[in-house]
């Protein structure tokens, strides 16, 4: 089985215990205001176009087979609707001014990438994380991935926002030990309007998956005029106060990142917010503590 990938990152330490492997998978059915990466949102493979690192040296146009990229005064242009996001102008490209996003990639390779450094998950306690985008929109990758690295005695990680169908989860939950879990406000309306979908599926899939008995941490993307206030905080609080096998709760502070919105082609979405600063953080973590959940900012 094949699964279509943005990368693969080494050595990370934010995305589970211990050093792991992540890979991020592509495609997303959130259209969050603040996504940090809009390059994992469409499932479709797209070339993203930095025109800071283009030197103008036209490699690129001299083999793309349809004229998706036209050298005009000294001017770059790139023209998506002509593209067909086949990667010869990416393998032309020597500056890198252009990347391709959503390889393809098995199962199998995706497993031997991660097994490569087998030995700092055994001294760190660390693992494999698979995340996107939206990981459960290839479930059935995803757990053909982590059934060959659980063989190989490999911790495996699975991070969501848990809008999908239950039986997506039911597809993983046999292979994953811990799952990382995105709750971003328990208000639908507000939900809807920063998301442009509903929570009712996110919050009914963590309620149903804290009663399988795997350990969950949630993660709470802090974006002020969304979420970072108290009362959005006491509110997430109360509710995942009451929910059994959560592990804890890490907030993560709302970043600029406008530049990708630009290599992709989309419109910047990113509200137009100074990020949270740490007495902020560390105020919406204590109001989470006050609810028995082990926070950290």
């Amino acid at each position: 089985m094949k699964g279509r990938l943005l990368n693969i990152e080494r050595m990370c330490v934010h995305d589970g215990p211990g050093i792991r492997t992540s890979i991020y998978l592509k495609g997303c059915p959130l259209r969050c205001r603040w996504c940090h990466n809009p390059e994992s949102i469409s499932s479709e493979p797209e070339i993203g176009f930095s025109r800071s690192k283009c030197v103008g040296c036209g490699k690129c146009a001299e083999v793309c087979p349809t004229g998706a990229h036209i050298f005009r005064d000294d001017a770059h242009l790139f023209n998506r609707e002509l593209c067909t996001a086949c990667g010869k102008c990416v393998e032309a490209c020597l500056p890198g001014a252009l990347e391709y996003y959503g390889r393809e990639m098995s199962a199998e390779e995706a497993g031997g990438a991660v097994l490569e450094d087998k030995t700092f998950y055994a001294t760190s306690g660390g693992g494999c994380t698979i995340s996107g985008g939206e990981p459960l929109w290839q479930a059935p990758f995803c757990a053909e991935v982590f059934q060959l690295l659980r063989q190989e005695g490999i911790h495996c990680a699975l991070d969501t926002s848990g809008a999908v169908p239950w039986e997506s989860f039911e597809t993983v939950l046999p292979y994953t030990d811990m799952f990382l879990y995105d709750v971003k406000h328990t208000d639908d309306l507000v939900h809807r309007e920063h998301t442009g979908s509903s929570n009712r599926e996110v919050l009914d899939n963590l309620k149903r998956l804290s009663e399988c008995g795997v350990p969950i941490e949630i993660r709470i993307p802090t974006i002020p005029g969304f979420n970072a206030d108290e009362k959005s905080m006491a509110a997430m609080g109360e509710w995942l106060s009451g929910l059994p096998h959560i592990v804890g709760v890490r907030l993560l502070p709302y970043h600029l990142a406008r530049s990708k919105y630009e290599t992709v082609g989309r419109p910047d979405t990113m509200p137009d917010v100074p990020p949270p600063d740490a007495a902020a953080m560390a105020g919406a973590a204590a109001i989470l503590q006050s609810y028995g959940l082990g926070a950290v900012a």
